[in-house]
């Protein structure tokens, strides 16, 4: 699951926000909420979520006064505020946050927000997504079918399906191609190849090789340059 906590003086958009994600089945666990500034780092710092939707104007410290007083960027950034401005957006995108939402929230609008910052498209299978969550959360680790199965509390003939009927590929091919995906973010970083082959959980680089060529149409060294 996806640890996310919602940071909003209004109880209203907190209730807006939990309500979507409860609705859409989204594999998304909402661990804490908090109403100020001060509460709300306190919070994050606390928590460490994978996720965090962030009001801008809160007492005691605004969005971006909490953006900038945490000391890690283990949390992604969705701002939700009523002053969507073209100067809130250049400093929200120097601060590194993922999205901007405006109030009233569009749920529209949120989803989209939210599958840009997870980094994957939800699909409308609540069991897929939990699915889906798993592989990105544990990409690095040798992953099984029946670890899949267990994640989702499904059969394995349930994930094939559902993997054929939405995303049109296997769930191995998937999991191939978002370690690829992690791969080339990490080539073009200045990770080595060796290394950014065994953080993306390939013990063979026979199998990294083979896996990158055929995801991308290049070398790992190719996609360097």
């Amino acid at each position: 699951m996806i640890r996310a906590v919602i940071c909003d003086d209004e109880m209203a958009t907190q209730r807006i926000i939990s309500y979507f994600i409860e609705l859409e089945g989204l594999p998304i666990e909402i661990v804490g909420t908090a109403l100020n500034g001060e509460n709300a780092l306190k919070l994050i710092e606390k928590e460490k979520p994978d996720l965090t939707f962030l009001d801008i104007q809160m007492p005691l410290f605004n969005g971006f006064e909490v953006i900038e007083q945490l000391k890690s960027n283990y949390t992604k950034f969705i701002v939700v505020t009523v002053y969507n401005t073209f100067a809130y957006a250049q400093k929200a995108l120097r601060l590194g946050v993922c999205d901007i939402i405006a109030k009233p929230i569009d749920v529209e609008q949120l989803r989209q927000a939210i599958t840009r910052a997870i980094g994957w498209n939800i699909t409308p299978n609540n069991t897929l997504n939990r699915v889906l969550a798993y592989i990105h959360q544990n990409y690095s680790d040798k992953i099984t079918i029946s670890d899949l199965s267990n994640a989702a509390c499904c059969t394995t003939t349930y994930i094939a399906h559902m993997f054929k009927r939405h995303l049109n590929m296997t769930a191995m091919e998937y999991i191939n191609k978002t370690r690829v995906d992690k791969a080339v973010k990490l080539l073009r970083s200045g990770v080595s190849i060796q290394e950014t082959a065994f953080s993306v959980g390939y013990e063979s680089l026979n199998n990294f090789y083979k896996y990158f060529k055929l995801y991308t149409g290049k070398t790992p060294a190719k996609c360097i340059i």
